[in-house]
């Protein structure tokens, strides 16, 4: 009896567990590292139809802060423009790449504090001076475009802009130097991957 019991008792949380309506979801996978550098391109035409929202866009440049800098100066500032006032105004400052990203929700603004990165005790410590701050923005803007591909996203840095008319939409300080606007959003399409050098072109071992 105490078998026919328990069977019973078994079947009944079998057919509870059933008729939860519950069900296990699959987990979630990241994209390996090698999957975010080799799906990155350069991206230009975006789907007008996603957007991506102020949360994401901070916890993409949250991940830029653990970009190395001289010294750990962290001379890089972003400015970002993502309402519709200050993105349709921004979009009027990139050139003839205003046409390629006019569908993209997000452009940012990417700029150094001169004076910082390169120097000691406000001297430049070598023949590269400011350039280190353009070399830090870079690998900062490196660290951007990886986390925007592994969150789902592509960009497109554009060099193409006016640096007089940014400076004044988003009063970016005078020692600041504006580097790129970073185009953000999603792809329309699939990119074709441009060719790549042979690795003996640019790698010299000793």
């Amino acid at each position: 009896m105490n078998k026919k019991l328990a069977f019973g008792a078994f079947v009944a949380l079998l057919t509870m567990a059933g008729c939860s309506g519950k069900t296990e979801s699959a987990p979630t996978t990241s994209p390996s590292f090698d999957e975010v550098l080799t799906s990155r391109r350069s991206v230009r035409s975006y789907d007008a139809t996603k957007k991506i929202s102020e949360a994401e866009v901070r916890e993409l440049l949250t991940a830029t802060q653990e970009a190395p800098s001289w010294a750990n100066q962290q001379p890089t500032k972003y400015y970002v423009a993502i309402g519709k006032e200050k993105l349709a105004a921004a979009m009027e400052m990139i050139g003839g790449n205003k046409e390629r990203v006019a569908e993209a929700p997000v452009l940012i603004v990417s700029t150094f504090e001169r004076g910082k990165s390169g120097f000691f005790q406000g001297h430049q410590t070598n023949e590269v001076g400011d350039g280190w701050g353009a070399y830090d923005n870079g690998l900062s803007n490196c660290y951007l475009i990886l986390k925007a591909r592994a969150m789902g996203f592509d960009t497109l840095i554009m060099g193409m802009r006016d640096a007089d008319k940014l400076r004044e939409l988003f009063s970016i300080p005078e020692n600041e130097t504006i580097m790129a606007v970073i185009a953000l959003g999603y792809r329309a399409g699939e990119p074709n991957r441009p060719e790549r050098r042979d690795l003996d072109d640019i790698v010299k071992f000793f």
